[in-house]
């Protein structure tokens, strides 16, 4: 009679172990009852996000410059190159060199063609140009 009875205190501690191991348990969505579930409005915030050009290129020196990455990318041989010095020229001398900001956010690779065309070897911004010619004719006179 014993073990009659050990054996089943004992499955029912079997059963009741398995139900809570198994995770029988209820699940609420919401308040029941009669409650009120108001959901919180949704929060708006408004920021304004300054993007830099990813690039600055040196059109003299055919180079570019990645202010996120802070390398100098350009072609060398048939290959393109990201360092952190610029090539064949000191950091100070390209600074001093005419530039312009260029807006893309991949490779230079992919733009050089295009970028090339509009800003040759010896492209000056506007303003420049009108500087050093003044100053040119002042010189003749």
């Amino acid at each position: 009679m014993k073990q009659v009875m050990i054996g089943k205190i004992g499955f029912v501690l079997c059963a009741t172990l398995a139900g809570a191991l198994t995770g029988c348990s209820g699940y609420v969505d919401g308040p029941r009852g009669g409650g009120a579930y108001i959901e919180s409005p949704p929060a708006y915030v408004q920021s304004e996000v300054v993007v830099q050009p990813e690039y600055v290129y040196y059109p003299a020196y055919e180079v570019y410059y990645s202010s996120r990455t802070r390398q100098y990318s350009y072609e060398q041989g048939r290959s393109w190159v990201s360092r952190s010095e610029p090539p064949r020229v000191s950091a100070s001398v390209l600074l001093a060199s005419p530039s312009v900001q260029l807006d893309f956010h991949d490779s230079p690779a992919s733009h050089h063609a295009a970028v090339v065309r509009q800003y040759p070897k010896h492209w000056a911004p506007h303003a420049a140009k009108q500087g050093y010619q003044e100053g040119r004719d002042q010189s003749r006179r």
